[in-house]
């Protein structure tokens, strides 16, 4: 009973942004990411030379990944000015392909904090129900102790599989801040290397 009455004084907390139920993190929900806050200028559609197009994809498949750090990016970037150039518009081309990519997981990722979401909510109003129908059965003339065991046991199951799963909300609610801040700053790096 301590643990169900600890979920009921957590629930209304889960939901942050009281406009979408569904949104469990205290970050406000931004679904899609506009490239135009990060990037200065216009990006112009270039037509690439085949070696150039396979450096751009390169170093955008490079930049993705989360283990590379902004030192090391950096200095991929430098090489890639030095060996392609340093324009504005060539970098600007790098950023939209890091910025597609970036955009995509991070849209796959709150898709999956909204599926997380809706499971934890249903499963608190199952614990709910439970909760509900035991009481029920104890109140009667001659409880169902079986019955009532067994809505115990199922009560304290579900309400430790809730526990764990709300731990990890904290990572899952950064994930996506995680993501923006990266791309922000490749966005510097590139501009940097353009010399803007």
């Amino acid at each position: 009973f301590v643990a169900v009455a600890f979920l009921a004084l957590a629930t209304p907390a889960f939901s942050a942004d009281f406009a979408d139920p569904t949104w469990p993190c205290v970050q406000r929900k931004v679904e899609r990411l506009s490239i135009g806050l990060m990037w200065p200028a216009e990006i112009p559609q270039m037509k690439l030379s085949p070696e150039t197009g396979r450096a751009v994809d390169d170093l955008a498949e490079l930049l993705v990944l989360r283990r590379v750090d902004p030192e090391d990016a950096r200095a991929e970037v430098a090489t890639f000015a030095s060996d392609q150039g340093a324009g504005l518009p060539l970098m600007g081309v790098v950023f939209r392909k890091v910025f597609d990519k970036v955009s995509q997981r991070r849209t796959r990722i709150i898709d999956g904090i909204g599926t997380f979401s809706l499971n934890q909510i249903s499963l608190s109003g199952r614990i709910d129900s439970a909760r509900s129908e035991m009481e029920t059965v104890m109140a009667a003339a001659e409880p169902d102790y079986d019955r009532a065991d067994a809505l115990e046991e199922q009560i304290d199951w579900d309400q430790r599989i809730y526990s764990d799963r709300q731990k990890t909300i904290t990572y899952l609610c950064e994930t996506p801040t995680l993501l923006e801040k990266r791309l922000y700053a490749i966005a510097q790096i590139l501009q940097e290397a353009a010399g803007s």
